[in-house]
């Protein structure tokens, strides 16, 4: 069975991290970027947009789904995955368009890729091993390990600004929490301990926060809290679905998606959850968001 983002993705939506990437960019408005997942044109392809919602361009046109974009830090890349290739592949491509490559090549699904804070790896799920786990390979492909090792689904990793860390979400206690580690895979901590579903980890630019979405107040919602698990806040109340959030540059707004308005949309919010506002405006689905981290000077 699928995770559940997988079956989300397929049916109605995509996930964009703003969380990897960025060192070119100057702030959330007059040059971030922000790349998402939008079926406006009759399948799911990767766009992009300015940080006000204004300039959304497409930059994938394939028969197959293209979907999960996530910026490598600074911005020039973009991973995603594709199901050009007959199942869910890892692929990178210039923050253009150009140059799309494929980096996996397996008869497994490889989900959710996410850039190292150098640039150097990605990380990313997998089911080559008849379970969905993290693995973690260079950035043109080569060297693929395998982080995680449990008989429950790992996926939806994340790095840490400084690299030292990957956060994850995992069903091994017999629903989805918040898990992190380190990120040679070692020193794997729960971070999460809720009856409801915790997932989606995003770490803030400074590393202190991981915002992340959770129905443990009965429907999608996001939520932020301290990286070691403490002091979880709610900042979406919102009878409809919240979920995907991820960190601007500068750790002062939060981007996500909602079908508060009958289909997916991306949003933006403040960091406390304030200030929440409508980017783009389709009678498709645009979700899966995901902007380049500025880099820590």
């Amino acid at each position: 069975m699928r995770p559940k983002h997988v079956v989300v993705l397929v049916a109605a939506i995509a996930a964009m991290p703003f969380l990897h990437g960025g060192g070119t960019f100057q702030g959330e408005t007059g040059g971030t970027k922000i790349a998402f997942t939008s079926n406006r044109d009759g399948n799911y392809e990767i766009y992009i947009m300015n940080a006000d919602g204004s300039g959304q361009t497409r930059l994938t046109k394939d028969a197959a789904d293209d979907v999960s974009p996530a910026f490598s830090p600074d911005g020039s890349r973009i991973a995603f995955m594709s199901f050009r290739d007959g199942n869910y592949e890892i692929y990178v491509m210039n923050a253009d368009g150009t140059g799309q490559t494929n980096l996996t090549n397996n008869a497994a699904d490889d989900l959710f890729p996410a850039f190292s804070p150098d640039g150097s790896k990605v990380v990313f799920a997998s089911w080559r091993d008849r379970n969905w786990e993290v693995f973690v390979m260079s950035a043109d492909g080569t060297g693929v390990t395998r982080l995680t090792k449990s008989v429950a689904s790992d996926d939806k990793p994340a790095f840490s600004p400084d690299g030292s860390k990957i956060a994850f979400q995992s069903t091994r206690d017999g629903n989805d929490e918040i898990y992190i580690m380190n990120a040679d895979g070692s020193g794997q901590k729960r971070l999460t301990s809720n009856a409801a579903y915790d997932t989606a980890p995003s770490f803030s630019p400074d590393g202190s926060k991981i915002v992340f979405e959770s129905t443990r107040d009965g429907n999608w919602e996001i939520y932020v809290m301290n990286a070691n698990g403490t002091g979880v806040t709610r900042l979406t109340y919102d009878a409809a679905t919240d979920s995907l959030p991820a960190y601007s540059p500068e750790g002062s707004n939060v981007a996500f998606q909602s079908d508060r308005d009958g289909n997916w949309e991306i949003y933006i919010m403040n960091a406390d959850g304030t200030g929440q506002k409508n980017l783009t405006n389709n009678a498709a689905s645009d979700a899966d968001s995901s902007f380049p981290l500025r880099q820590k000077r």
